[in-house]
């Protein structure tokens, strides 16, 4: 069979298929993957990339974790420690958490609103390729003669100067990420347009989806806060070009507020895409609509807003930041956030709740984030700052909100809409295996941390020597290392077996609430056919409302597993 080539991203929407075919139309070759300007797609090859690095970040991370299980140990130099923990605080950031939630968006934002398309797809598809060039040339810093970049994810001056860091790692890491955030910004925008302007007949900005709002709050700060970021990086670089200019105070402060800006919205960018998908996994599975959608929607608008005003409480320690307004501005997280949980926890009470694996995610996602974001309030506090600062307690905050937070909102993502994307279904029992040895693995890594903080051990250390006393809860640490290695392994085999046993899914495994559900799985290249037309837009949960309609809401017996619910 002959496969046709993507149509242009300018041409109208095809006739509906007369047969409702499944299957969206493939490009004719690889090719064509990485030409297509299918919104579908380049989510597909943003994620992909995402988790293929995620995959080399954890491996770097075991990597430090074997060092530092004992007093003493020197399995690699500093120098190499250096390099591992800065790549892989920035793959993480920049180029794990931060693109997979964007690549979520430029998926399933035109489906959950009707769109047979994204809003500019060649600057989508671009922007994808920016993010992955940007990827590899982080990366190939480890094969240069002098090393990869080694001073961290933020990469302050005059540290970060040619004078204290030679060679060419960090010249690679500076152009990288520069790219990658510009490749950001032109997908988020992407997605912005498409949800403000490429809405369907009758979707209504208060009929869209909860995930689709926490893109658009996302987005927002993305437009925001990415362009400062992208000056921060041309300072460091006119800083290694000159290095007298790090002589100025003022300019590595300068350098500092312009990297915080971005810095502190970013954790919010890597959070509420996930917290979107937690809220529809939670009301799917509750077998009701979220709870608290209009105050969740004000709330997420208000945390965006008054995230571009609490970058200052980073820099308490340097003695030039205002402490009682960013300590204000801090604290007053708390409210939207607040709104946000009672949300969550509303759509589960009093739900009929059916545990199935992203289910398990999603209940999992807010103890372990709570607990992120109110360590976030204490370092928040100047007092409490100054005794933590650069010590693993920020280790330990920073993981429960990227890891046992957003890593889990990121999973139960995958689990929820991997049979839309696909057409297939993942195993129920290989998914429990990796929940739960994710649950234990990031427990036990992350809560010893703020115990080594408590008592002072500091971060970017290679090694501590016995008489320190972090021995013990370092051993445990890195014991929880393992269990999540254990729990990715478990997670690469079930995508395996997945692909090699194809049990197909239907186009609604979990009665999903939301229109990506009407299409087929997965979706064609115009999102919906006659077989599977738009239903009446009511609320924010269309396909729940036609179910009551027809007096057929209810969990269904079995999975297409054959599995009981």
């Amino acid at each position: 069979m002959t496969l046709a080539p993507d149509p242009p991203a300018d041409s109208p929407p095809q006739a509906a298929q007369p047969t409702g075919a499944s299957r969206p139309v493939r490009p004719a070759s690889w090719l064509g993957w990485l030409t297509t300007t299918d919104h579908k797609r380049v989510g597909l090859l943003t994620m992909a990339t995402a988790m293929v690095l995620f995959f080399l970040m954890g491996v770097l991370a075991l990597l430090m974790r074997s060092q530092l299980a004992q007093p003493g140990q020197n399995f690699f130099g500093s120098s190499m420690y250096n390099q591992m923990f800065s790549i892989h605080g920035s793959g993480m950031i920049y180029m794990v958490m931060t693109p997979f939630a964007i690549g979520l968006g430029v998926y399933l934002v035109p489906l959950q609103i009707g769109a047979p398309a994204v809003a500019m797809p060649r600057a989508t598809l671009f922007g994808y390729w920016l993010y992955a060039l940007g990827a590899v040339l982080m990366l190939s810093g480890f094969a240069m003669p002098t090393g990869a970049h080694a001073d961290g994810w933020f990469s302050y001056p005059p540290m970060a100067s040619s004078t204290y860091s030679p060679g060419d790692g960090t010249p690679l890491w500076i152009v990288g990420v520069f790219m990658a955030t510009v490749g950001a910004l032109l997908m988020g925008w992407a997605v912005l347009w498409t949800a403000l302007r490429k809405r369907a007949r009758g979707m209504t900005m208060l009929r869209m989806p909860v995930f689709t709002w926490s893109m658009i709050a996302a987005t927002l700060m993305v437009i925001g806060a990415f362009p400062s970021l992208l000056a921060a990086l041309v300072m460091l670089a006119v800083g290694r070009a000159d290095p007298t200019v790090f002589d100025s105070n003022a300019w590595n402060i300068g350098y500092q507020h312009l990297f915080w800006f971005y810095g502190h919205p970013v954790v919010y960018v890597m959070f509420f895409p996930y917290l979107g998908a937690v809220g529809e996994v939670l009301a799917v599975f509750s077998r009701r609509r979220f709870f608290g959608y209009k105050g969740t929607v004000i709330s997420l608008l208000v945390f965006a807003a008054l995230s571009m005003s609490v970058w200052g409480h980073h820099m308490f320690a340097t003695g030039q930041a205002t402490n009682d307004y960013y300590s204000l501005t801090s604290i007053a997280l708390l409210v939207p956030a607040g709104i946000e949980y009672f949300a969550l926890v509303g759509t589960v009470l009093g739900g009929r709740l059916v545990f199935r694996t992203p289910m398990l995610f999603a209940l999992a996602f807010i103890p372990q984030f709570l607990i992120g974001g109110l360590t976030g309030i204490m370092v928040g506090t100047p007092a409490l700052d100054y005794h933590v600062t650069d010590s693993y307690f920020i280790v330990a905050h920073l993981h429960y909100v990227l890891f046992a937070g957003s890593a889990f909102g990121l999973f139960a993502a995958l689990y929820f809409w991997f049979p839309k994307v696909t057409g297939l279904m993942l195993d129920e029992r290989l998914g429990r295996v990796h929940f739960t040895l994710m649950v234990i693995g990031t427990n036990l890594t992350f809560l010893p941390m703020f115990g080594l903080g408590y008592l002072g051990m500091p971060r970017r250390v290679a090694t501590y020597p016995e008489w320190a006393g972090f021995g013990l809860l370092n051993l445990l640490a890195s014991i929880g290392a393992g269990f999540l290695a254990a729990a990715m392994i478990a997670f690469a085999l079930n995508l395996q077996q997945a692909f090699r046993r194809r049990v197909p899914a239907p186009a609604d495994p979990w009665q999903g609430n939301s229109l990506e559900w009407a299409a087929p799985s997965p979706p064609p290249r115009y999102n919906f056919t006659t077989t599977h037309p738009l239903p009446p837009l009511t609320s924010n949960a269309p396909l729940l409302d036609a179910r009551m309609r027809q007096g057929r809401h209810r969990a269904p017996h079995r999975t297409p597993n054959g599995e009981r619910a």
